[in-house]
């Protein structure tokens, strides 16, 4: 029997709510798996900020860094908008992603068979839909140096952010794209803008270097990240695994959000280094859509995105595929069955709060699992 620690960081708004239905699912498989989950909980981002002054503690930070992974939920609001820059909610997370080294940001983007009349394009463009974007996390213009706003005087001020890229940054996030697309559909599409970026340019160098060097069994494309965009509306099924960098991975990926029909439905991990005498890497799964301060505490946020980013921490930290399959399944079965919050209603379906959706999803649990 495997026991494995899970530290639970719910965050703000609507985080609590759709994390207690992910805790449903970890109860779930500590019940009927050989597998458990050890879990302690600590506050990050604006509820944090309210009890300590700071975005999240050290003493979190130090459960971070002993657990086997994060599962976290979501952090900031307007009740946050004039706290110190250093104090933001948004400043734990990222925190949590530099010091931990988490520089492989993983958001797949699924249209699950119930849900392609969801998808604001229309149902052949997303029917079947399965990408992945590969977002580089801990290096670009989000934590390049200098970041400054100068007076010049006159009423006029300068702000600078810096985009910074070494070789190695690239090439590691390169390496994982290639082995992600081997156990796919063995093709990625490199984005950035080195028309414009000298980033971009070296970008550009180092994956083609590193495909030439040690994947030439997979297909390998370069596409400008504007053209990326405007590619993932028009025909997003031509792409298998698309890798970029920070700022045009956190754009892009959202783009790709409204493909799968709401922002409700998409999970990330976000990976360090393999430690080569553990076989393991630091982790944080987290649903990609943020904290929703209008509906906080209504009873109605979609909790899948949640669900399954533990399935990913299934796939990914504790290689149980089998269990990440059946929350996939389990998902993918209670759409079919017409159960949808509010995010996702259409005609004919029955719109349920979020614990009813957890409900139901456990139920394709326990039936898959019989």
């Amino acid at each position: 029997m495997a026991i494995h620690k899970l530290l639970l960081l719910p965050g703000d708004g609507i985080g609590p709510e759709v994390m207690a239905q992910a805790k449903r699912i970890i109860d779930f498989f500590n019940k009927r798996g050989a597998d458990k989950f050890v879990t302690e909980e600590a506050l990050v981002g604006g509820s944090c900020y309210d009890a300590h002054g700071v975005a999240v503690t050290e003493a979190t930070m130090d459960k971070a860094k002993a657990a086997d992974a994060v599962l976290f939920g979501a952090v900031g609001g307007p009740k946050w908008d004039k706290v110190p820059y250093d104090a933001r909610p948004e400043a734990g997370l990222l925190r949590l992603r530099k010091e931990l080294d988490l520089y492989a940001n993983v958001r797949p983007a699924i249209v699950y068979p119930a849900l392609a009349d969801s998808s604001s394009l229309k149902r052949e463009v997303v029917e079947g839909l399965d990408i992945v974007i590969l977002r580089e996390l801990t290096g670009g213009v989000y934590f390049g140096e200098p970041k400054t706003i100068t007076d010049l005087g006159n009423g006029q001020k300068r702000a600078v952010d810096t985009q910074v890229y070494d070789t190695y940054e690239i090439e590691r996030i390169g390496r994982v794209a290639f082995e992600l697309a081997r156990k796919r559909r063995n093709k990625v599409t490199s984005m950035e803008k080195r028309n414009v970026m000298k980033t971009g340019v070296l970008w550009n160098e180092v994956i083609t270097a590193l495909h030439a060097r040690e994947f030439q069994d997979v297909q390998l494309e370069h596409m400008l990240a504007d053209a990326g965009g405007m590619q993932l509306v028009r025909w997003p099924k031509q792409f298998d695994v698309i890798v970029t960098d920070n700022l045009f991975g956190d754009v892009l990926s959202d783009i790709a959000a409204t493909l799968t029909g709401s922002l409700g439905m998409l999970p990330s991990a976000s990976l360090g280094e393999m430690d080569p005498k553990t076989r393991r890497r630091k982790a944080l799964y987290e649903p990609v859509h943020g904290s929703a301060p209008d509906i906080a505490g209504k009873g109605i946020a979609n909790p899948i995105a949640m669900i399954a980013s533990f399935g990913m921490a299934l796939r990914y930290s504790f290689g149980l595929i089998r269990e990440a399959d059946w929350v996939e399944q389990a998902i993918a079965a209670a759409l079919a069955k017409g159960f949808r919050t509010a995010d996702l209603k259409s005609e004919g379906t029955k719109v349920v709060s979020t614990e009813d959706m957890g409900s139901a999803i456990l139920a394709e649990l326990e039936r898959l699992s019989a």
